[in-house]
């Protein structure tokens, strides 16, 4: 308990150089003898374009600013239509989301889900709902072996993450789901309607202060 709490104390301050999922990613492509593509490049914040932030909000937990790290009307919802689905639907927040990806494994189970709700806690009282969203955007996969939103800026636009356009935003944001399987330019009929969404509930969302 002690080194869990101290690692995330670290974390609050020093950036996360790899998750548990960027090594999984990794070793699965080097034992089929495929090529292990890895781009990951740590940016503040302030380096990363706002439209990016409200994009993931919207897309991903549209009341990351109000909650306590878990939105429970969202996990009820999910807990209904998952009980007559094959596909499994999640309800998780933007901070369980973090917490998962930068402690913990992919795989779903009890375990793992008792070792989120307790890291989700501690980053919610360490680090606040800034470093959260900081981690989230340098950490998450959003595309083949890309990570975080320089990365994914630079991988599906050309351009640094701090001059994502409002569209170039939701693009990375409507393939987060399964950004292996989606792209971010050249989309599917679907992820183009997805954008649009997005970009149209960007309107509606207050902006973005920390403080």
């Amino acid at each position: 308990m002690a080194l869990s709490v101290f690692s995330v104390i670290v974390f609050r301050w020093v950036p996360v150089p790899f998750t548990p999922l960027m090594i999984i990613r990794n070793v699965e492509q080097w034992s089929k003898g495929e090529k292990a593509p890895f781009e990951h490049d740590w940016v503040p914040l302030d380096k990363i374009s706002p439209n990016l932030g409200k994009a993931v909000i919207v897309s991903e937990d549209q009341k990351f600013m109000e909650h306590s790290g878990f939105d429970f009307e969202a996990i009820e919802k999910a807990f209904k239509k998952n009980k007559n689905r094959k596909r499994i639907k999640g309800g998780s927040t933007i901070s369980q989301q973090t917490a998962k990806n930068v402690f913990l494994w992919p795989q779903r189970s009890y375990v793992r889900k008792g070792f989120e709700v307790y890291f989700t806690f501690l980053i919610e009282v360490f680090w606040g709902k800034e470093r959260i969203l900081e981690v989230y955007l340098n950490s998450i996969e959003m595309g083949n072996g890309v990570y975080g939103a320089e990365a994914a800026a630079q991988h599906w636009f050309r351009k640094p993450a701090a001059k994502l356009s409002k569209y170039e935003a939701a693009s990375i944001a409507a393939i987060l789901p399964n950004p292996r399987k989606y792209k971010a330019i050249n989309s599917s009929g679907y992820i183009e309607r997805k954008k649009n969404w997005i970009m149209r509930q960007m309107n509606y969302l207050a902006p973005l202060n920390f403080e």
